[in-house]
């Protein structure tokens, strides 16, 4: 038996398998434990992510005809592979859509009766847009859209592959002995939460790490970082653990360039840093009026899918104000940032200490919100009540129907609604629908995104 779980990517040639596989194993920075392979073998490469070790297998040539005069042992391989297999990724070509070839080894799967978790691959090609419907055809749950190419939604499919290696196998069963404790599922412990301390020189991001740390008196290790100006360093609060990215200032791309090379490098690994992230702390100072480059920064993590928390800090210089002051301040907040209404305003003192605590409960919070999936029955469910009340409209005024929902992805939840007409909604109902999403499964502090596909005549959508 395998020290490790084993996950075997399968499907059709040319659906891109190896892209997927090169994709998890060559350019993460979890990956660890590199095994060479051939073309012909069922090449394996162990992986870890989030704490979960995995071994990846990339079948080759088990599906479709071949020339190739090993092909037979090629295909007993991979079927060793796949008999192997805690867990299967049968990845589909989303540009060409539902083939039969897709339905007879997703037949063919069902009758060996393999856990598996369906991959759409090349998502991200607007002849994709058309076919995703069609592949819930084939009976799997969860579904994944992705880009093995750009790595667009891999990191959902591994987050969805060690949280399922966490439970066990549903689809074997216990040999006589078992223990009843064995056979429950286990929960997932995620490894740790990466957090991003961003915002603008002499605002306070330095002190408020340090407030974090030195307060909860659980730092775990320290390391610096590869630029001047970045620090790492892991603390455990509450049995979780955080990863917090103290970052360098960010200013205006022209004051940037006349900072020099070590500015420039600075903040460039700020920027990476937010990519990184679950969740982004926005730190702007109280004491001073909301900036450009502050709602420039906050649309960096806006746009990269990012939870976000803004936190006010310097809040000890201004509280005597009264309370009129918080109102305007909060007002002046929502009014120079609309675009992210929904992260949470917390006022702090990094100094004092002054609600500092808050900070690590909220992006608690906001890290579970933006990872939190909806279960497709309770999300049509609420469509239904939800649009009964308020009908959606389109950009062109037309009677639209809802369809159909799904959630097709986590950090950041991402929806997609298939309707009888619109292949969009009037941006005045998006907002509405996307609010009403946060306000009933609780998704605070995370952008949403929507997807609107028409449902074309016979079951295929329109992009």
């Amino acid at each position: 038996m395998r020290k490790t779980p084993s996950v075997v990517l399968v499907g059709r040639p040319n659906v891109g398998k190896s892209t997927l596989f090169n994709r998890v194993t060559g350019s993460r920075r979890a990956i660890v434990a590199s095994v060479a392979g051939t073309t012909r073998d069922a090449i394996g490469q162990e992986v870890v992510w989030r704490g979960q070790p995995f071994e990846l297998f990339d079948t080759g040539g088990l599906y479709g005809a071949s020339e190739d005069p090993l092909h037979a042992l090629v295909v007993r391989q991979g079927q060793r592979a796949v008999a192997g297999a805690q867990l299967l990724v049968l990845v589909v070509d989303g540009r060409e859509g539902l083939v039969p070839a897709d339905q007879e080894i997703a037949a063919d799967l069902r009758q060996g009766g393999h856990r598996v978790i369906l991959a759409i691959n090349k998502a991200d090609d607007k002849r994709a847009r058309g076919s995703t419907l069609d592949f819930y055809r084939l009976g799997f749950e969860p579904v994944f859209e992705i880009s093995a190419e750009h790595g667009q939604g891999v990191a959902d499919l591994l987050d969805e592959l060690v949280e399922q290696l966490g439970a066990p196998d549903s689809g074997s069963s216990g040999a006589p002995g078992d223990s009843a404790s064995a056979a429950m599922p286990q929960p997932l412990v995620r490894e740790e939460t990466n957090i991003a301390i961003v915002g603008r020189p002499n605002v306070g991001k330095s002190s408020l790490v340090n407030r974090l740390l030195s307060d909860e008196r659980m730092l775990v290790s320290e390391m610096p970082g590869t630029t001047r100006d970045a620090v790492d360093s892991l603390l455990t609060w509450h049995r979780r653990r955080f990863r917090i990215v103290d970052t360098a200032g960010m200013r205006k791309t022209g004051r940037v360039r006349s900072g020099g090379a070590v500015e420039l490098v600075s903040v460039l690994g700020a920027k990476r840093a937010i990519g990184d992230a679950d969740v982004v702390v926005l730190v702007v100072d109280a004491n001073e009026a909301i900036a450009d480059q502050d709602a420039a920064i906050g649309g960096q993590a806006d746009r990269a899918g990012r939870g976000v928390v803004i936190v006010a800090n310097k809040w000890d210089l201004v509280k005597d104000r009264g309370p009129k002051f918080v109102e305007t301040f909060d007002d002046e907040v929502r009014r120079r940032m609309k675009f992210l209404e929904y992260a949470p305003v917390l006022h702090i003192s990094a100094l004092t200490g002054e609600r500092a605590p808050r900070v690590l409960e909220t992006i608690d919070l906001v890290s579970a919100s933006r990872r939190k999936r909806v279960p497709t029955p309770a999300l049509n469910k609420f469509l239904a009540e939800v649009t009964a009340a308020n009908p959606p409209v389109s950009p062109g005024r037309q009677h639209v129907r809802i369809l159909y929902a799904a959630q097709i992805g986590i950090a950041p939840p991402s929806f997609v609604f298939f309707t009888n007409v619109a292949t969009t909604f009037h941006f005045s109902y998006e907002r509405f629908l996307v609010n009403q999403l946060r306000e009933h499964f609780g998704f605070v502090g995370t952008p949403i995104r929507v997807q609107v596909r028409r449902r074309a005549k016979g079951g295929r959508q329109a992009g």
